[in-house]
């Protein structure tokens, strides 16, 4: 019922095509943990991977992929539990923007899309 966006269709899409996988946990009290979680349903998390050879050989880097699959204009927030030092906008090479820097605020990092933006985010990584 209602647009394709109240009906949470892509979403439903992801869950059809890339179905959980349920994984047997070594203990029953496991603490729930999430690596990521985006603030927006419009906004679509949709690649981690470690960084190329763009991303200036930083082996303690992850590149994020992300994109508005809405049709709208959205700020959204990007949290990770993963111990970050240092964001930045990056191009689909890797290759760091020119003033691509993205401040680490409490709320994790906020990200500007218009309609069906992609943006990706190099995540450097505390060691």
């Amino acid at each position: 019922a209602g647009s394709f966006q109240e009906a949470g269709v892509i979403q439903q899409a992801y869950n059809l095509n890339f179905p959980l996988h349920a994984v047997p946990a070594s203990c029953a009290q496991c603490p729930a943990w999430s690596a990521f979680s985006v603030s927006s349903p419009a906004i679509v998390l949709e690649t981690v991977k470690q960084a190329g050879a763009g991303a200036e050989d930083r082996p303690e880097a992850v590149v994020v992929r992300l994109y508005e699959a809405h049709g709208s204009t959205v700020t959204a927030w990007l949290q990770t539990s993963l111990p970050v030092k240092e964001a930045m906008l990056c191009d689909l090479l890797e290759r760091p923007a020119a003033q691509g820097r993205l401040p680490l605020e409490q709320q994790g990092l906020r990200l500007s899309f218009t309609p069906f933006r992609v943006l990706s985010v190099l995540l450097v990584l505390s060691r």
